[in-house]
């Protein structure tokens, strides 16, 4: 298996995936590549290279890599897509004799531009479903969850590996509205400038501020996040707080805290179109490369009422229970 494993692929410019979803076109050529390879029709996937691809990798060449490929593995009989690395979509893939990772790379033309294979290692990234760590909200009075829950329609996050159980949550008045007049500016919104606050004790293990607050209804795209925190449990849960307000931030990276610590002010920094809270919990600090974890809130009243243990969804008022 060593020959069919060497690397094939072009040298490319490393490319920063913050979401792991699929792409449609990436989709298309691995399910084209997939039918050509099983039909033994070499000469197709050979079509689908880039000009570079195929100087690389002349037709004689291709032909003979694919031919020695289905020999020693045999036909793909699943196909599950993984994660970006750098610029490649990774598959975990099942062949008849093996089991690989197809990596792949595509111009702006959908044309394979990078192409190699690896031996496929099963994550060893630490598997959490949920927190164990007891949590209170991250702040005090009530505010509204505008996207929590497991749906599409309910969260819009669940598309994303590391976000699939955020909160986006935000501060509303009787009339449901999150700002006071017109909402043209971010001292507008009843939630910029609140106190977030930790919600368990831990260690932060990274702390960004300083970027500036967006014009409400124009994120800034370049650091998705904003201004962030995260906060290291004692059972290794990783608590992300995004879209603080410009230097706010009251914690420092190494820092143990306290529950109920100030850790900032909510703002309206990253990829935000208003003041609000974006909270999740995922599995390794690194975004990029982290599982999300479905987060509870160990006594809290949603909508008037005491829940214990409990994950809130949209549209559901919440607040810490009183003591």
């Amino acid at each position: 298996m060593n020959k069919i494993l060497s690397i094939l692929a072009l040298i490319l410019l490393p490319a920063i995936a913050f979401g792991q979803t699929e792409k449609a076109t990436y989709k298309a050529t691995i399910d084209s590549f997939e039918k050509n390879y099983n039909a033994g029709n070499f000469e197709a996937i050979f079509e689908t290279f880039s000009s570079e691809m195929q100087n690389t990798l002349p037709i004689d060449k291709t032909n003979e890599y694919f031919k020695t490929l289905k020999n020693q593995a045999g036909n793909i009989t699943k196909r599950e897509f993984i994660n970006y690395e750098q610029t490649y979509a990774s598959y975990k893939t099942t062949f008849e004799k093996a089991l690989i990772a197809v990596n792949i790379s595509i111009d702006n033309n959908s044309k394979i531009n990078g192409f190699y294979l690896k031996a496929f290692k099963e994550n060893e990234l630490p598997k959490i479903e949920r927190n164990t760590t007891k949590l209170s909200l991250p702040f005090e009075g009530e505010w509204t969850i505008i996207w929590g829950g497991d749906t599409k329609e309910l969260n819009y996050h669940i598309e994303n590996e590391a976000q699939k159980n955020a909160f986006d949550i935000v501060v509303t008045d009787h009339k449901g509205k999150s700002y006071k007049t017109d909402g043209k500016t971010n001292a507008d919104y009843y939630a910029f400038g609140k106190e977030i606050i930790a919600p368990c004790d831990g260690e932060v293990v990274l702390a960004v501020d300083g970027i500036k607050d967006n014009k409400p209804g124009t994120p800034n795209p370049i650091y998705i996040p904003g201004n962030t925190v995260i906060i290291k449990t004692s059972k290794n849960e990783y608590l992300f707080f995004a879209h603080f307000k410009q230097n706010s931030i009251k914690v420092k990276q190494g820092q143990q805290i306290t529950k109920g610590q100030l850790l900032g002010l909510c703002g309206n920094s990253g990829n935000s179109s208003e003041a609000h809270l974006h909270f999740h919990i995922q599995n390794i600090e690194d975004m990029n490369q982290a599982t999300g974890i479905k987060c509870y809130f160990d006594k809290i009243l949603v909508n008037g009422q005491l829940k214990t243990d409990y994950s809130p969804i949209q549209k559901e008022k919440v607040i810490n229970e009183k003591k």
